[in-house]
């Protein structure tokens, strides 16, 4: 692996393990009671995320245009593309295991926030006073319960569940078969790489109209007695799990989808 497909790998990495750390700040809005705070906190790691989102197409369509300019094979480069998408199920599985940490230094940071009312005195804090050493007493692994248990009523159902892990699935999948396309079929590269909303379009509308809805009325409900925590952590548990099965699918639907983006763009 040379040192530009690494720094790809770093931005997908960086892309999946926020999103899969979004699962925690829902705890921490519970612990603390101020769901608003904790979502409009962790708008700053999203920055990151999208940042790095920003970076990632550009650097990904130049290493696939070198590619096409020096004739090396499509399959040469799927592999590459095999190892951005391993980057996405493995930052997911780091994310699941840090979601204890991180729910417990967020809520921190969610109080001081309260007390301070600014992002900067709360940067400052995080880096210079003791922030990252608190993050260290507060490092925890999941608990094998929140695994075993498993089996109890946890406010998702099966479909929900499914549902979670094809909208995770397409939105992994979606940049990276559109630029792959064009490695199928040069002539239409440009057009193709417009087109990853042919893929992740319906993924985008899963999470907004049926998951994301969901998750944010469970929580509610939490906070006003109608379910215990226990339950709405066990639903968590189920929606990371989806979501890394999604990102193992992801896998098997690159090709193909770039097939249809690649039949898309000829017909237009």
């Amino acid at each position: 692996m040379d040192k530009q497909l690494l720094l790809i790998c770093a931005l997908t990495f960086i892309i999946h393990i926020i999103g899969t750390l979004a699962y925690s700040v829902r705890i921490a809005g519970i612990r603390t009671r101020r769901i608003a705070v904790s979502l409009a906190l962790f708008s700053i790691l999203m920055l990151l995320s999208r940042t790095s989102n920003s970076f990632l197409g550009p650097f990904l369509a130049k290493r696939v245009e070198t590619g096409i300019d020096q004739h090396v094979a499509a399959s040469t480069l799927l592999v590459d593309f095999r190892w951005l998408l391993f980057s996405a199920s493995l930052a997911t599985i780091l994310g699941a295991i840090l979601i204890p940490t991180f729910q417990r230094a967020f809520c921190r940071a969610v109080e001081h926030f309260q007390v301070h009312r600014s992002v900067p005195k709360l940067l400052l804090h995080a880096v210079f006073k003791g922030g990252l050493s608190y993050l260290k007493t507060s490092a925890s692994l999941p608990k094998p319960a929140n695994v075993t248990g498993l089996r109890q009523k946890s406010g998702v159902s099966i479909s929900m569940t499914a549902m979670n892990v094809i909208a995770t699935a397409l939105w992994t999948v979606g940049v990276f078969a559109a630029l792959y396309a064009g490695v199928l079929d040069p002539s239409v590269r440009v057009t193709s790489s417009t087109l990853s909303s042919i893929i992740n379009g319906g993924a985008t509308i899963m999470m907004a109209v049926f998951i994301d809805p969901h998750m944010s009325g469970m929580t509610d409900d939490v906070i006003e007695g109608k379910i215990e925590e226990s339950q709405f952590r066990r639903a968590v548990v189920w929606l990371v799990g989806s979501r890394l099965a999604g990102t193992l699918i992801a896998q098997f639907l690159l090709v193909p989808s770039a097939v249809v983006i690649v039949a898309v763009a000829k017909g237009l």
